[in-house]
C-alpha cells in the first residue's frame, strides 16, 4: 500500500506572490506569531495539573493558516497532518467563531495523533466574519483508562487495552461547552481531577491563542497575515528542498536500524528506509521517502503508525538546524514529493493493533533518518538513545494516615549521538522535554531519590563522544507498587560512525549489590517493589562520531575528572592513560602508537554498513 504524503500538496494559500506582505512586515509577523504561540505553551506549563504536562513539558502548541496547513508549529519533528482529521467531520465552511474541536483517535486521524494519551484541540480564528487560521495546543494526559493505570503498558495488544478513543469532536459549539462529552472522557480516568485540570489547561491555551492570533490580524489584515503565513511555509520547503538537493545525488539512497522486540517474543525489528531523488516529468526533482520494506507490525505496543508528513518534518527541522530566523511548519514536509507506507508494517500497523509505547520505535525512526543522510554523505549525528519510560502505580500512607493511590510516570533523559562537530548531548529527554527534579519527586510521590547522575562510559567513544545517559537510584517508601518499563537499544546500541562506537545500553534491576539484586526485562510489566526495595536506573548513551584515537588527550582527561568516561575506559578505549590528575603523557604516546582499524559503523563490533 502506497500512502501519499498528506501535506505534499501546497494549498491555495502557501502559493506564493500574493504580494501582500513586504519583507520587513513578514519578520514581524514571523516574530508575533512565535510569541503567540510561546504565550500559548507558557500558559499550558503553568495551568496544567498532572506532571507529565506541567514538569515533563510534554505540550506542544502550532498555529495553521485558513486552510489548516501548518505554519507555525513547535521544534518537535513528530508533527504530522494535525487538521485534515477534524475537517473530515466538520468541513472548514461550517465552522464558526468560538468553535473548538478535540480528538485523540489515532487512527482516525492517520497517526497526526500517535498514541491516545495525547489530545488535541483545534480552533478557527475569525476576523470580520473571515477564516483567517486555526490554533492548536496537544498535550499528554497521564491517564484515559485503559489495561492499567497510566494507559500506557508494554503488556497491552490493541489500542482499546490503551483508553477511551475520542474521534474528532466538536468540543466547543459558538462558545458554549459540550460538558456530556467531557463528561464521559473523565469518567474513564483513574485520576479524573487531573483530566479535568489539564483539559482546562488546553481549552484556555486555545482561547488565547485565538485571542493572540486574532489581535495579529486586526494589526496587519487578512490579506497580509495570509501572505506572510505562505511565505513562511513556501520559504521553509525551498530551503529544505534546497538541503536535500545538496545532501542526496540522483538514485536511491538506503539505511536500516533496529529495535530490539515488542515485549512479546518478537524482534528486532527493522526500520529500512530509501529516499530517492529523481527527475519527474516536468524536469523538476522529485524526492520520495520509500518505508514499505519495514517488517510488519507488532503484536506489542511499540508500532508506530507514523503521520506521512512526519519524516518531511523530520527532515527539515535537521536542515533548518535551529535556525532562529526560520520556523517548523508543513515546509518541511511538502519538501517530500511522496512517502510510501506499507499497511501492516510497524510503520503502519492495521488496526486495532496497540500504540502506547510508539516512542520507542519513533525515536529509532529518527536515528535511521540521521543514518539516511550519512548514507547519502551527508553529516547527520551518529544514533541516539530511546529516551525511557518508567510507570510505578501503587498505594502509599498519606499525611492523614489513610491509604492513597498514586501514579508515577518518570521519564529519563538518554545521550544523543555525536555530530561531526561536537560531542553528543548529555542527559537529554526529548527535545525541549525535561528530566523531573529531585525536589519535585520526593515532595509529589511516596519514594527519596539516593542517587541521581550521569552513567559513567555510556557514551560512545570517538573523536566526539556520544552524549551520556542517566542513572537514578529510587528507593520505595510505598506500601506496594507495580511498575511498567520501557528500555530500548540493549540487543542494539545505538551506532557510532566514522570510526565512533556505539552508545552504552540501558539497564533497571531492583535491590543492586544485595542478594536480593534482580534484572527487569527492559520492555516489561507487572515488575512489584514493595516498601524499601532500591530502583535503579541507568539508561543508554549515544554513538561516538570519528576515531576514538583523535580526541584530544585534554578533552578525555575532562571526561575522567568529570565522571563521563572512567580510567579504564580512557586507556583501552581512547589510547589515553591517566595517572592521577594529570595524563601519563609516555604512556599514552605508546598507546596511541598502535592505532586500531576501524570501519564505517560500529555497534557492539565495526562494520561497512547495518543490515
Amino acid at each position: 500500500m502506497s500512502v501519499p504524503n498528506a501535506t505534499s500538496v501546497v494549498s491555495e494559500s502557501a502559493k506564493p506572490g500574493r504580494g501582500a506582505c513586504d519583507p520587513v512586515t513578514l519578520e514581524i509577523v514571523r516574530g508575533a506569531i512565535r510569541a503567540a504561540q510561546a504565550e500559548m505553551e507558557a500558559l499550558i506549563e503553568r495551568t496544567a495539573i498532572s506532571a507529565f504536562i506541567r514538569e515533563k513539558k510534554d505540550f506542544y502548541t502550532a498555529l495553521f493558516d485558513a486552510d489548516g496547513v501548518m505554519a507555525v508549529g513547535s521544534n518537535v519533528p513528530v508533527f504530522g497532518d494535525m487538521t485534515s482529521p477534524v475537517f473530515a467531520h466538520f468541513p472548514k465552511e461550517s465552522m464558526k467563531p468560538g468553535d473548538v474541536y478535540w480528538y485523540n483517535d489515532c487512527y482516525g486521524s492517520r497517526g497526526a495523533v500517535s498514541h491516545s494519551n495525547d489530545q488535541v484541540l483545534i480552533a478557527p480564528v475569525f476576523h470580520e466574519g473571515r477564516r483567517c487560521a486555526f490554533v492548536m495546543s496537544w498535550a499528554h494526559f497521564a491517564d484515559i483508562g485503559g489495561i492499567r493505570p497510566g494507559s500506557i503498558s508494554p503488556d497491552a495488544t490493541d489500542i482499546f487495552q490503551e483508553g477511551v478513543i475520542i474521534p474528532p469532536t466538536r468540543l466547543i459549539d459558538a462558545g458554549v461547552v459540550n460538558e456530556a462529552a467531557l463528561a464521559i472522557f473523565h469518567r474513564n480516568s483513574r485520576f479524573p481531577d487531573q483530566s479535568r485540570g489539564d483539559l482546562r489547561a488546553l481549552m484556555g491555551s486555545v482561547e488565547l491563542g485565538v485571542k493572540r492570533v486574532a489581535e495579529i490580524v486586526a494589526r496587519f489584515g487578512a490579506d497580509v497575515i495570509e501572505d506572510a503565513l505562505a511565505l513562511l511555509l513556501e520559504r521553509t520547503r525551498r530551503l529544505v528542498r534546497a538541503k536535500l538537493a545538496e545532501t542526496f545525488p540522483y538514485g536511491t539512497h538506503s539505511f536500516t536500524d533496529a529495535i530490539d522486540g515488542d515485549g512479546h517474543g518478537s524482534g528486532p525489528l527493522k526500520l529500512r528506509l530509501s529516499l530517492t531523488r529523481e527527475k519527474g516529468e516536468d524536469g523538476e526533482d522529485r524526492f520520495i521517502l520509500d518505508g514499505t520494506a519495514t517488517d510488519d507490525q507488532s503484536v506489542g505496543p511499540v508500532n508506530f503508525l507514523m503521520n506521512p508528513g512526519v519524516p518531511g518534518m523530520a527532515l527539515g527541522l535537521y536542515f533548518l538546524g535551529g535556525d532562529p530566523a526560520q520556523v517548523c511548519n508543513a515546509g518541511g514536509p511538502q519538501s517530500l514529493d511522496e512517502v510510501r507506507l506499507r499497511e501492516g508494517s510497524l510503520l503502519w500497523p492495521r488496526f486495532p493493533a496497540s500504540l502506547g509505547m510508539r516512542g520507542l520505535t519513533m525515536m529509532r525512526l529518527l536515528a535511521t533518518l540521521n543514518g539516511l543522510v550519512n548514507a547519502a554523505g551527508g553529516g547527520a549525528p551518529a544514533s541516539h538513545s530511546a529516551y525511557v519510560i518508567s510507570i510505578m502505580r501503587g498505594t502509599y500512607i498519606n499525611a492523614k494516615g489513610e491509604r492513597d493511590r498514586f501514579l508515577l510516570a518518570d521519564g529519563l533523559g538518554v545521550g544523543y549521538g555525536a555530530r561531526p562537530f561536537a560531542d553528543g548531548i548529555d542527559t537529554v529527554y526529548f527535545v525541549a522535554q525535561e528530566n523531573y527534579p529531585v525536589e519535585f519527586l520526593e515532595l509529589g510521590y511516596p519514594i527519596r531519590l539516593r542517587t541521581y547522575g550521569v552513567v559513567e562510559d555510556s557514551g560512545g567513544a570517538g573523536r566526539w563522544r556520544g552524549g551520556c545517559g542517566v542513572v537514578r537510584e529510587y528507593e520505595i517508601l510505598a506500601e506496594e507498587a507495580v511498575m511498567a518499563l520501557r528500555i530500548d537499544c540493549v540487543k542494539n546500541p545505538p551506532w557510532g560512525i566514522a570510526g565512533g562506537m556505539s552508545g552504552g545500553p540501558g539497564r533497571a534491576f531492583v535491590n543492586p549489590g544485595t542478594p536480593q539484586e534482580r534484572q527487569l526485562a527492559p520492555l516489561s510489566d507487572g515488575n512489584v517493589l514493595k516498601k524499601g526495595d532500591i530502583l535503579r536506573i541507568e539508561t543508554g548513551g549515544g554513538g561516538g562520531y570519528g576515531h576514538p584515537y583523535d580526541r584530544p588527550v585534554d578533552l578525555v582527561l575532562a571526561d575522567v575528572l568529570g565522571g563521563f568516561v572512567s580510567r579504564e575506559a580512557a586507556e583501552r578505549l581512547y589510547g589515553v592513560a591517566i595517572a592521577g590528575f594529570e595524563v601519563d603523557e609516555a604512556r599514552t604516546a605508546r598507546l596511541r602508537a598502535e592505532r586500531p582499524a576501524v570501519r564505517a559503523f560500529h555497534r557492539n563490533e565495526y562494520v561497512d554498513e547495518l543490515a
